[in-house]
């Protein structure tokens, strides 16, 4: 076996780069931004921000830049057409910078990840927009698809190769080789090395494939006992589901259109892998089986729709539900198409899928449109519901009107879309300026740093700050569909005691020992004196045993205590979480009101508990959950 010099290897590069030099370039723009991105992560936001856009449009101009590429190659244009074309993509895509904007608007994220896919599906097929060319169309994806195997495999390689070095050299030569440095590596592997050797594989001429009727075995093994068969498996299963539900009459489940899709993402791939070899005489049944399997679609998407359907009536269009009905009208196209033509072109699937994808991100007929229009207004309806809707404002609601399960609904639907449309998407429905609100909580520092938020905590901070301007503090931001409908959620309330002060005075004692309610017993030696401690875990209670003198606490005595005398233990009540009904009632103690002392003959022993978790049902019975605390021990 002969392998490359190096000469050659630089050679092959360079002429990759000199084919490929709008690629090179997206792809050296975005791996830089990328090793930007790590070394200011939480440093500066304004940056990030645009590392992180830089990033999307680098990935969005390499693939757009192949698809002109391939396509004004296919045309045999001159090289100025050439230039003048990809000069178009590289301009196209960079203008997508001014317009996604993905740490403030969430929903951005799917943006980019549809307009990266249509552009995917783009580069199958951009060579092959004539008439005809099938073979060569199945060749040069499958040879894109086998060369990208192969990147992944080199790039993983190369990375744990080049990072155990690293390592090394850390562990023998004390250098100081931080986490962001096997990240920045991971970032030029995939982002250069990857890159140029994915596009040195990619064919030169693609008429040619079109005379190329070479098929792999094993691709052919791998999808008759593999591919094959897991989606006869899945249909079968799902048929008879359907028909289950059909003799219960009962509505479907919502995870049974992933399912679906499943079943359809699986055969659709086993088809596509043997469509060359359909025609041969000892392949004939897979011109039974694709008709079969079309035809088995169809009452698979009927179930899709319903299933998403009552799910749309009920909770308002989101975008996973709007991509779950595109998807499904999509495959009953698909489906139809296969059944009622005889004269079959399977470069129909990606066009299709593109053409479908890119209408589904911009425009009003766009997941986001119209599933921001659907939140907008199921948020809208729960104010206006509940007496918070005024003079066409979002006002303060009555919280103590409201019951737990609407509350909670409530909550939860503001969450939903601040979370995905930002803060800003209610502009019409508040007097404020909302772009000052979100101006002035993008300064705060993180709770554990001095670090600005990250971009989450920022929406985080967005979304408490509208729960609070319209009422909603005490209630959860999840929807509970079984919670109560009365305004008290449960038959007990928790509470927790915790000690104000965080340190012990041990003055006047001779052994300080901390409570060990990880186990059942522990015994300790100490100048003569056999400590044992033992936890009843039943009943929430424990003992200690100095050698023969045997002392037992229990924390229902403070509870109790304190619980009867109401008008005390409020004025220890915790500030934090105080109007979240989900959160345990909280206060603060003083020391001497945590403790409990016992007398033996040979010693005085006090419990000085730290905290103690209880909930007390609406008879008034305590029912401890857990506690904490330190024994304080003197020898008479």
């Amino acid at each position: 076996m002969k392998f490359p010099s190096l000469k050659n290897l630089l050679q092959s590069a360079v002429n990759t780069i000199k084919r490929y030099p709008f690629e090179t370039l997206f792809a050296l723009a975005g791996t830089i931004a990328a090793t930007i991105e790590i070394e200011l992560n939480h440093l500066n936001r304004i940056s990030e921000n645009w590392c992180m856009r830089t990033i999307m449009i680098a990935n969005l101009g390499f693939l757009l830049s192949l698809s002109a590429t391939l396509y004004t190659q296919s045309k045999g244009w001159k090289t100025t057409k050439i230039v003048l074309a990809k000069i178009a993509a590289a301009v196209i895509a960079v203008l997508f910078i001014f317009i996604i904007n993905p740490p403030e608007r969430q929903a951005d994220y799917t943006r980019f990840f549809l307009l990266s896919l249509a552009f995917h599906l783009m580069v199958s097929f951009a060579a092959f927009t004539g008439k005809g060319q099938i073979q060569g169309f199945w060749q040069f994806n499958k040879t894109l698809f086998l060369r990208f195997l192969a990147c992944m495999l080199y790039g993983v390689v190369l990375f744990a190769g080049l990072a155990a070095a690293i390592g090394a050299t850390n562990f023998l030569f004390n250098f100081k080789f931080e986490w962001d440095t096997y990240q920045i590596l991971w970032v030029w592997i995939t982002g250069m090395f990857t890159t140029t050797f994915f596009l040195a594989g990619v064919p030169t001429n693609t008429r040619a494939l079109n005379e190329d009727e070479s098929y792999p075995k094993g691709l052919k093994i791998f999808t008759q006992y593999v591919l094959i068969p897991l989606s006869t498996v899945y249909v079968i299963i799902l048929l008879a589901y359907e028909v289950k539900i059909l003799i219960e009459w009962k509505l479907p489940k919502g995870l049974v259109s992933n399912l679906i899709l499943g079943y359809a993402v699986f055969g659709i791939l086993s088809l596509l892998l043997v469509y060359p070899i359909r025609e041969q005489n000892e392949n004939k049944w897979l011109k039974t089986y694709t008709r079969s399997f079309y035809f088995l679609l169809i009452p698979l998407q009927i179930l899709l729709f319903v299933a998403v359907g009552t799910r749309v009536f009920s909770y308002g269009v989101t975008e996973f539900r709007y991509f779950l009905i595109a998807l499904a009208l999509w495959l009953l196209f698909i489906s139809l198409y296969f059944l009622l033509f005889k004269k079959q072109n399977i470069k129909i699937i990606p066009i299709s899928l593109c053409i479908l994808t890119l209408l589904s991100i911009y425009g009003p007929q766009s997941a986001f449109t119209m599933s921001m229009y659907s939140q907008r207004g199921m948020v809208i309806s729960f104010f206006k519901k509940h007496n918070g809707f005024k003079d066409g404002k979002l006002t303060l609601v009555d919280s103590t009107k409201i019951n737990m399960k609407e509350g909670s609904l409530g909550a939860s639907r503001l969450s939903y879309f601040i979370y995905h449309y930002d803060l800003k998407g209610l502009q019409p429905y508040f007097k404020r300026d909302l772009n000052i609100v979100a101006d002035s909580l993008a300064k705060q520092k993180g709770e554990y740093n001095n670090l600005l938020v990250d971009r989450e905590g920022l929406r985080t901070l967005k979304y408490q700050w509208a729960k609070k301007q319209l009422g909603l503090g005490r209630f959860s931001d999840y929807y509970y569909p079984f919670a109560e409908t009365t305004t008290d959620f449960s038959e007990s309330e928790s509470y927790v005691f915790s000690q104000k002060e965080n340190i012990t005075v041990v003055k006047g004692y001779d052994i300080e020992l901390s409570s060990n309610l990880g186990a059942d017993t522990v015994i300790n030696n100490y100048n003569g004196i056999t400590i044992k401690q033992v936890y009843f875990a039943e009943t929430h209670r424990c003992s200690l045993m100095l050698n023969n003198d045997i002392v037992k606490f229990d924390p229902i005595e403070i509870v109790n205590k304190m619980m009867t005398d109401t008008t005390t233990l409020e004025k220890y009540r915790s500030k934090k979480n105080k109007d979240n009904l989900y959160m345990p009632k909280g206060y603060e103690l003083p020391a001497n009101l945590m403790q409990v002392t016992r007398q033996t003959p040979g010693y005085t022993v006090v419990f000085q508990f730290s905290s103690i978790y209880f909930d007390r049902s609406k008879k008034g019975n305590p029912d401890i959950k857990n506690f904490s605390g330190t024994y304080l021990i003197k020898i008479k």
